[in-house]
């Protein structure tokens, strides 16, 4: 079976579906977002088929879209639903790899009990975690790497989107414990093009390799 990777984030906002894009490409991956919230604007799994220049079906449907651009627990309370955490196993990767996008951080809520950490605990997958570059990161990404081990979750290493911060990076790997995957620089423009190129630079698929 062909190896599933899980992406998270020490945050919303980080650029982590930017990555996730990247990622894809590189591994010649498939691409799956299992719960969307936010629809008015462009989806996720858009995004990345335009950025990864994916044919349809290599973005696997999510199976929840939920209307409002929230945390996943309270957009699917606003319409009368609840997330079924048992919904969401991955989909066997037959015939190529497969990237799944968290939503938001690690200790994002899915419902009133369970968090995606309890969801990434029970896939056992391997998880990259996307962190910022910025004030405040070191915060961030030490707490959420202590949060993932605590459910004994193998994590890849660290993939950092934003400027060049040497001491933060340096510090976080350190303190952590955690390989440096690379740095996703802010790309202008952002293009299917620029995000190939820039990834061909700073990663190496086998890194992701296991």
């Amino acid at each position: 079976m062909a190896q599933r990777i899980v992406v998270t984030g020490t945050d919303t906002g980080i650029g982590k579906t930017v990555f996730s894009a990247g990622l894809t490409g590189l591994l010649g991956a498939r691409y799956w977002k299992p719960v969307q919230a936010g629809l008015a604007e462009e989806t996720d799994s858009r995004r990345v088929r335009q950025l990864a220049g994916l044919a349809d079906d290599r973005v696997i449907p999510e199976r929840y879209r939920l209307a409002e651009p929230a945390s996943p627990h309270l957009a699917a309370r606003l319409e009368g639903i609840s997330i079924d955490p048992l919904r969401l196993d991955p989909p066997d990767a037959n015939d190529m790899p497969i990237v799944i996008e968290g939503a938001g951080g690690v200790m994002v809520p899915l419902d009133g009990d369970t968090l995606y950490l309890d969801v990434f605990a029970r896939w056992r997958l391997p998880i990259v975690l996307c962190a910022r570059t910025s004030l405040g990161t070191i915060n961030h990404s030490l707490l959420s790497l202590a949060a993932l081990r605590s459910r004994r979750i193998d994590v890849l290493g660290i993939a950092f989107i934003g400027e060049a911060h040497a001491d933060n990076e340096q510090t976080i790997c350190r303190l952590g414990a955690v390989k440096r995957l690379g740095r996703l620089p802010w790309l202008t423009p952002l293009t299917a093009g620029s995000l190939q190129q820039a990834f061909a630079a700073e990663f190496r698929r086998s890194d992701f390799e296991r």
